[in-house]
């Protein structure tokens, strides 16, 4: 299958100056990768918008830098937006290389129904969102489905060892990490509060007087 194509082009406009970008629909945006200096672009907001919202996560899209004949493989690294708005700031994307492994966190997304949680009135806990992996870009998985279907038991879990990836997928996580455990609705209930309850280290550190405030001088 064809991948998804996003033209971007050279961004001459740089540091506080590309907020009049922003206000004529432009964003500013930044490639880097591996062995490469960054370079500065700027592309449409509504068909990133569009991009966006089409794309998954680690996807590998194909960036038309202006002139360029060959365009950068490349996945949305990061996304910065307006915390009232939720217009976006700036982007910036990772461009890759289709024959070298990289390292990306994949989300972790629970299917199925635990006989546990229906006939005992367990509570079924999420462990990680996401796991850590190495593989070649394009064979990234988009998620990883982990059927809860097997936790037929009070307190039984699976943990990132009992995952089944894809052979040509390295698990970097901790194979001992939990990912998924059906509690018995009293444990639950005591771990919930204990997890909101703070520590006597923490309670002992916010009653001590902080530091004296360091004296700033007029050109701070």
């Amino acid at each position: 299958m064809a991948r998804k194509e996003l033209k971007v082009d050279p961004r001459e406009v740089l540091g506080k100056q590309v907020a009049r970008l922003r206000r004529s629909g432009t964003v500013p945006a930044n490639i880097y990768g591996h062995g490469l200096a960054s370079i500065a672009v700027q592309l449409d907001a509504a068909a990133f918008q569009k991009t966006l919202r089409d794309t998954t996560a680690n996807e590998v899209i194909d960036l038309k830098v202006g002139k360029e004949r060959t365009s950068r493989p490349a996945v949305i690294h990061h996304v910065q937006r307006n915390p009232l708005t939720g217009d976006i700031l700036h982007a910036d994307f990772y461009q890759v290389s289709l024959r070298e492994k990289i390292r990306t966190d994949v989300p972790i997304v629970l299917t199925g129904r635990s006989d546990a949680v229906s006939a005992y009135g367990g509570v079924l806990l999420q462990g990680i969102d996401t796991i850590h992996v190495e593989a070649l870009p394009l064979d990234i998985p988009v998620h990883i489905e982990v059927d809860v279907s097997t936790l037929s038991e009070l307190e039984a879990s699976l943990h990132v060892r009992d995952l089944v990836l894809p052979q040509n997928v390295t698990v970097l996580t901790d194979p001992d990490v939990m990912v998924a455990r059906v509690a018995s609705p009293r444990v639950a209930t005591e771990e919930a509060a204990a997890a909101e309850a703070p520590t006597e280290a923490a309670a002992a550190e916010a009653a001590a007087p902080g530091p004296p405030a360091e004296a700033k001088t007029p050109s701070e």
